[in-house]
């Protein structure tokens, strides 16, 4: 069995990329194809140092910078990867990944991550976040996001089996492309996080996130100045809202920025309650909390519903609000502080164990290999393999 997995693009490590380094590790001989590859040397330890197959948009003025520039272009540039010569292809796709063209004697399964967000519902938010929901510039951006949509629903047939992140974007993929999935949770490096002795809690919360528009930090630092000012805040993360949400910010919120792994652990370790109100497909930050033994308060839309035990649980390893609002919050901060005593940490973590990444290996596999044994069978003597077809 010849195996491709194709990946959407290759800048960082990120959710996406911990898909992909466990799915290598499945199939440690799999070709990788990717729009672009610009992760540096010294960093490329998650592909297994292994040489990808780039698109024309690698080659492009400003690509390593400006690659989401060439959106328009990457369902032309995913669909110029030949790769006839596999009997299975793997897409890890949440833009354009499993656009690839494959024919009848190639099984082709879409780990999707999600459909293309900013195509479907998130469309209004991102035309909003991006300034292009007016003017001609906005209806470029609707005209090329139409177009995106079109082609999306057509290339979801050359898909034989949908793999979902989420039951939440499973149902996602259901109203996109009227196909159904299968779930299997991303992996998440539970054991990273968990302490080597019993840590005592300290009294402050703690959020850790990129500092972008739709995570929603600002109405954390905003809950937290306004209503909740007797309440310490820890604040871990950079991006381009870092001015405007430090200026919301009272003098009970602590920004620490980036912060490396030891640092960001030592306060998830020590952290009373960690505070998440974004709505995710998945959702990796609560698990990583939960399983260094910190309950979570989290905004109860998406992935995080699957996630995290609410407080109707009887081994509850946080609580929900649902709204995204600074009352909400505060509401949700108090309640939390009610109930702490039931919120243990040997609950959160033996949740968190869950979503190990040994077990998202034993779950792909399982489901690659059964619906690649199923493929075989049901082609019989018509079925060719790869090195025959090149042959």
């Amino acid at each position: 069995m010849k195996v491709a997995i194709v990946h959407d693009w290759l800048v960082c490590y990120a959710g996406a990329e911990r898909v992909l380094e466990q799915m290598l590790k499945v199939y440690p001989s799999a070709d990788l194809f990717s729009l672009v590859d610009f992760i540096p040397e010294g960093k490329r330890g998650f592909i297994l140092d292994r040489p990808v197959v780039t698109s024309f948009i690698q080659r492009l003025p400003f690509a390593s910078k400006k690659y989401r520039s060439y959106f328009p272009l990457m369902p032309l540039a995913v669909e110029q990867f030949d790769l006839s010569a596999y009997d299975l292809i793997i897409s890890s796709s949440h833009a354009v990944a499993k656009g690839v063209i494959t024919g009848p004697d190639q099984l082709h399964i879409c780990m999707c991550l999600s459909p293309v967000r900013y195509a479907w519902d998130l469309q209004y938010q991102y035309l909003r976040e991006s300034g292009l929901d007016r003017g001609v510039r906005g209806w470029l951006a609707k005209w090329i996001l139409h177009r995106m949509r079109l082609w999306d629903v057509r290339t979801s047939n050359g898909v034989d089996h949908f793999i979902s992140v989420s039951n939440f974007i499973g149902r996602r993929i259901q109203k996109a492309y009227r196909r159904d999935s299968v779930t299997i949770y991303p992996p998440v490096n539970v054991e990273a996080f968990m302490a080597t002795k019993a840590e005592d809690k300290e009294d402050f919360y703690v959020t850790s996130s990129r500092l972008v528009p739709y995570k929603r930090v600002d109405l954390i630092v905003e809950a937290f100045s306004r209503k909740l000012p007797d309440k310490r805040l820890v604040v871990i993360g950079d991006g381009p809202e870092r001015h405007k949400i430090r200026s919301l910010a009272g003098a009970n919120v602590d920004f620490l920025g980036y912060c490396e792994f030891p640092v960001l652990k030592e306060y998830l370790l020590k952290a009373k309650g960690f505070v998440f109100a974004a709505e995710e497909d998945f959702g990796i930050a609560p698990l990583e909390a939960q399983a260094a033994g910190t309950p979570v308060i989290a905004y109860g839309r998406g992935g995080a519903l699957e996630t995290i035990r609410g407080l109707d649980s009887d081994s509850p390893s946080g609580c929900f609000f649902y709204i995204q609002s600074i009352e909400a919050i505060e509401e949700a901060v108090r309640r939390f502080e009610e109930q702490l005593p039931r919120i243990t940490s040997a609950n959160c973590i033996e949740n968190a164990l869950r979503f190990s990444e040994a077990r998202f290996r034993e779950e792909f596999e399982s489901f690659v290999m059964s619906k690649y044994q199923e493929w075989v069978e049901g082609h019989g003597e018509s079925f060719i393999s790869s090195s025959d077809r090149v042959g």
